[in-house]
């Protein structure tokens, strides 16, 4: 009797603890990410995004279909991270699609992708030997409130296997879906002044990225012509700006020019720089001879730079990791278009701690100049930076394309690392401090807010090229197929310029995976095959002869 009360006793203890054990898991809800990195948990920048939304955001994923492991892995992820996202707010809604699954639909829906500028993404598979291609659209889109925005989920790189694609992609996920989120709920507020009146490069060859540039921000042309006549008016009509962009200027700037902008840097304005110190472009070599002079070219900034922290020097930086030039080889109809190596367009290698520049493709640049950082108060990071085999050419100097046919000296390459793109952040001195005015300002500053610059050391990395009238994407060779990361840095260096909500921050997240060894698996498939189908039955039978065994032992 005591036993049965025992039992009654401890079974209702049980069904009460059950049933108050679901009463709070039905009524609180809490995910754990155990994942040593994070991975799973958004950051407070990327959930802020969601917060206003009160209407369903709609995520078509293309990324479904039966792929090699590290697709789906990356398909996996992405799941994982819109689940994260749909806990932070319940309107968010998202469906996998294999839009290529129906034989009969498959090519229309691949035309009808690519018009809308998702290009499909070729991969090699290799299985039992055999090669093959196959067909992954890496893309999504999102919706809200009749708005729609493509979403990338595959971050190419230049030279990347499979594995660190995808784990580059991975890393990037939280916020590719972040700044998506971002454009649709969040209206345009920030402002940019595109400056003009210097010669500055005419808007058909910055067309491409001011073009991406306006999804997110205001864009509007701005020179400085007034500044004679009216200072004051000048600088207020500036100060409505939140950023300045100077896309290579060719006519030197004059003192009153100056004052403007320093004084705008004062206000707290931001600015992005792109400049260099020597007259000389790839247009000029296409001639009889092949050859142009480089020299140097005086913008009348070098007082204006110095004071703020940086020297833009008149030389060539000349690097043998670098882009090609086309050029046709061969003599009259015989003659081909080729890609050559081109050392005068060095592919700056990136700063990979730093959210403007991590996993992204190497900036291609032309003719660059090369930045020297002086010692103040202002805080420096190198952005872009050129590669070990480097050396420094000074102007005057004739450049000759008939270089691309001889071999280089890599003993001759003893500048290596020169600093092609400089962050400034902090507060500025006024280059006019303790200095005669060229005209007076009702409230001159000699000491800025807290503001940031970034100062790179050749106009053409914003330079898009333009065939018959029409500018081409930006970054993106043709005769190679090669897709540089001119876009992406510079979209990463106006984001972060302008936005203190701290998404751009995200691109630093990293993400440790582990992946299996395709050749490993390849040349051990059958041993771990036999491992895990027959190994099991033979210790079954085994276990039955034993047993029976001993059972007719003990009962005979």
């Amino acid at each position: 009797m005591v036993a049965n009360k025992k039992y009654i006793t401890t079974l209702v203890i049980t069904l009460v603890v059950i049933f108050i054990v679901n009463l709070i898991s039905s009524n609180v809800y809490k995910r754990f990410d155990l994942t040593k990195d994070k991975r799973y948990t958004l950051s407070e920048a990327a959930k802020q995004t969601l917060v206003s939304v009160d209407a369903p955001i709609i995520i078509d994923v293309f990324l479904e279909g039966d792929f090699p492991s590290e697709f789906r892995r990356l398909r996996d992820e992405t799941r994982q991270i819109l689940e994260e996202f749909a806990v932070s707010n319940s309107n968010l809604v998202f469906n996998f699609i294999n839009p290529i699954e129906e034989e009969a639909t498959r090519q229309r829906n691949l035309q009808q992708l690519a018009q809308r500028g998702m290009q499909p993404f070729q991969i090699t598979v290799q299985e039992n030997g055999k090669t093959s291609q196959e067909v992954v659209i890496p893309w999504a889109l999102a919706s809200y409130n009749e708005q729609t925005v493509i979403v990338p989920l595959i971050k190419n790189k230049i030279g990347a296997s499979d594995q660190e694609l995808v784990n580059g992609s991975i890393q990037n996920l939280e916020y590719v879906f972040a700044e998506a989120f971002k454009k649709l709920v969040t209206p345009k507020e920030k402002k940019i002044a595109v400056l003009r009146g210097n010669q500055q490069l005419a808007d058909a060859y910055v067309a491409d990225f001011l073009q991406k540039l306006g999804e997110h921000y205001f864009l509007a042309p701005f020179t400085l012509d007034s500044v004679a006549s009216h200072p004051q008016k000048t600088l207020k009509d500036l100060s409505n700006y939140d950023l300045i962009i100077s896309a290579k200027p060719m006519q030197p700037f004059t003192e009153e020019e100056k004052y403007v902008l320093d004084q705008y840097t004062m206000q707290g304005g931001k600015s992005l720089w792109l400049t260099e110190a020597v007259v000389m472009d790839k247009d000029s070599l296409y001639n009889n001879s092949g050859k142009a002079v480089a020299i140097m070219k005086d913008l009348n900034l070098t007082d204006f730079f110095f004071k703020y922290g940086v020297r833009i020097n008149p030389v060539m930086v000349n690097d043998l990791y670098s882009a090609p030039i086309t050029l046709a080889i061969g003599e009259g109809n015989n003659a081909q278009f080729q890609p050559v190596q081109w050392p005068y367009s060095p592919l700056a290698a990136n700063n990979p701690n730093h959210p403007i520049t991590t996993n992204i493709n190497p900036v291609r640049f032309d003719f660059a100049s090369q930045i020297d950082t002086l010692k103040n108060s202002v805080d420096k990071t190198i952005l872009l930076r050129s590669s070990q085999l480097t050396k420094l050419v000074g102007v005057p100097n004739e450049v000759d394309l008939d270089i691309v046919t001889q071999e280089p000296d890599p003993k001759t390459y003893t500048n290596p690392h020169q600093t092609l793109a400089v962050l400034l952040e902090g507060e500025f001195a006024s280059v006019y401090k303790n200095r005669v005015k060229p005209f007076q300002l009702n409230d001159d500053k000699t000491q800025s807010e807290s503001t940031k610059m970034i100062v790179i050391a050749d106009g053409d990395v914003i330079k898009n090229d333009v065939i018959k009238g029409k500018p081409q994407e930006l970054g993106f060779d043709r005769m190679t197929g090669r897709r540089f990361g001119n876009t992406e840095f510079l979209q990463n260096a106006v984001n972060y310029l302008l936005n203190d909500d701290g998404l751009i921050n995200l691109r630093t997240k990293e993400v440790a995976l582990q992946f299996l060894d395709p050749q490993k698996i390849e040349k051990e498939k059958a041993k771990w095959q036999i491992v895990n189908i027959a190994l099991p039955l033979i210790i079954l039978v085994l276990f039955g002869f034993v047993f029976n065994f001993f059972r007719k032992r003990k009962y005979a």
